[in-house]
C-alpha cells in the first residue's frame, strides 16, 4: 500500500489528509470531551476516581515495601516494591486518560506497565519459596533455593521480554491507520501464557515442598521440623498472592485473545475487578504478613551459619514464638 506524507505521518490510501491530520493531533493532545462516533483506544473513558484510588493504594504498597526493604534488606520487599511502582505508573497513565481519553501516550503508558507489573510480584514468590527451603532444609524440595531463583526468575525475565516486545509491536501498529496490532497482541498473549505455565509448575513444586515438610515432621518422634506459626502465615501470604496473580493472568490472556475491540477489554469493570483489585491484594498481603518480618530470626540464623540448613539437609522449627513462631 502506497502512502503520502504529511507532517511526518504516513497517510494510507483512501484517507482524507485533513481527517488523518486531525486524528493524529487528537491522539497527541489532551482533548477532554468525547467525540460522538470516535471511541478512545480503551473503547471507553477510564474512570478518574478509579485511577486516583488505585494510584493511592499502590503508592501505599510502594512506601510500605520500601520501608521494609530498608529495614530488613530482603529481595521479596524489593521485588514487591518494583511491581507496585510499575502498577502505580500504569494507573497514573489511566488517570491521565480519564482527563485526556484520546491521548495515545497515556494509553501506551498504562498498557505497557500494567501488563508486566505482576511479573515482579511472581518473582517475589519464587524468592520467598527459596527462603523457606534455606530455612527448613534442602530435603524439603526437589530443587535447591539457588536453582529456584535461577530457573524461575529466568522464566520471569523471558516472559517480561516477550510481553514487552509484543507491547512494542502493538503500540507501533496502533499509530498507523488500519495498522495490524494482531501480531503484537498475540506476542503479548504468548508472554502471559508462558508466565501461566511457569506459575503452574511453581504451584506443583510448592505443593511438593509442603508434602515433604509435613512428611519429615511426621517421621520424627518429637514432631519437630514442621512449619512454625510464622512460617504458616508466610505460606498463607504466598498462597493468596499466587492465586491473585494466577486469576489475573488467566483474565488477561482471555482479554487480549479477544483483541483490542473485544468485550472484556472494552468494559472497565472487568479490568478493575480482575486485574487492579487482585494486584492490590497480591502486593498488599505482604504488608500485613511480611516474610521479612515473620522469618527474620530464621534468616539471620541461616545467614550466620553460612550456607545454612539448605546444604546441611536438616530442618528447623523448634524456635520459641519470639524467634519465628510456635508450631501448631
Amino acid at each position: 500500500m502506497s502512502s503520502n506524507n504529511t507532517s511526518g505521518s504516513d497517510i494510507p490510501d483512501g484517507i482524507n489528509p485533513d481527517l488523518w491530520t486531525a486524528w493524529m493531533e487528537l491522539r497527541k493532545e489532551c482533548y477532554p470531551d468525547l467525540i460522538e462516533g470516535v471511541n478512545p483506544s480503551y473503547g471507553y473513558r477510564p474512570t478518574l476516581g478509579a485511577g486516583i484510588a488505585f494510584d493511592v493504594l499502590f503508592g501505599i504498597c510502594v512506601i510500605g515495601h520500601l520501608v521494609q526493604l530498608i529495614r530488613f534488606r530482603q529481595w521479596t520487599s524489593g521485588l514487591m516494591m518494583v511491581g507496585a511502582i510499575t502498577e502505580a505508573i500504569g494507573w497514573a497513565g489511566r488517570t491521565w486518560s480519564a482527563k485526556c481519553p484520546y491521548n495515545n501516550d497515556a494509553f501506551l503508558m498504562q498498557i505497557t506497565t500494567l501488563i508486566i507489573a505482576p511479573t515482579f510480584f511472581a518473582a517475589a514468590l519464587y524468592v520467598l519459596l527459596g527462603m523457606l527451603i534455606r530455612i527448613l532444609g534442602r530435603q524439603t524440595s526437589v530443587l535447591s533455593a539457588k536453582w529456584y531463583a535461577i530457573i524461575f526468575c529466568s522464566c520471569d525475565v523471558i516472559s517480561l521480554v516477550i510481553q514487552a516486545i509484543g507491547g512494542g509491536m502493538a503500540s507501533g501498529e496502533s499509530n498507523k491507520e488500519g495498522g495490524d496490532t494482531k501480531p503484537g497482541t498475540h506476542t503479548m498473549v504468548a508472554g502471559i501464557v508462558f508466565q501461566l505455565f511457569t506459575m503452574t509448575v511453581f504451584a506443583v513444586l510448592v505443593l511438593d515442598f509442603l508434602r515433604r515438610v509435613y512428611a519429615l515432621a511426621k517421621g520424627r518422634r518429637d514432631g519437630r521440623g514442621g512449619l512454625t506459626r510464622n512460617m504458616k502465615l508466610t505460606v498463607l501470604a504466598l498462597f493468596v498472592s499466587f492465586v491473585m496473580i494466577y486469576i489475573r493472568s488467566v483474565y488477561r490472556t482471555v482479554e487480549l485473545a479477544q483483541g483490542w475491540s473485544g468485550y472484556l477489554i472494552t468494559h472497565e469493570g472487568y479490568f478493575i475487578g480482575l486485574d487492579a483489585t487482585l494486584m492490590v491484594i497480591s502486593a498488599g498481603i505482604f504488608l500485613v504478613l511480611d516474610p521479612a518480618v515473620l522469618l527474620r530470626h530464621e534468616m539471620i540464623k541461616v545467614t550466620t551459619n553460612g550456607s545454612g540448613k539448605e546444604e546441611q539437609g536438616t530442618t528447623t522449627g523448634n524456635d520459641s514464638e519470639g524467634q519465628g513462631g510456635v508450631r501448631e
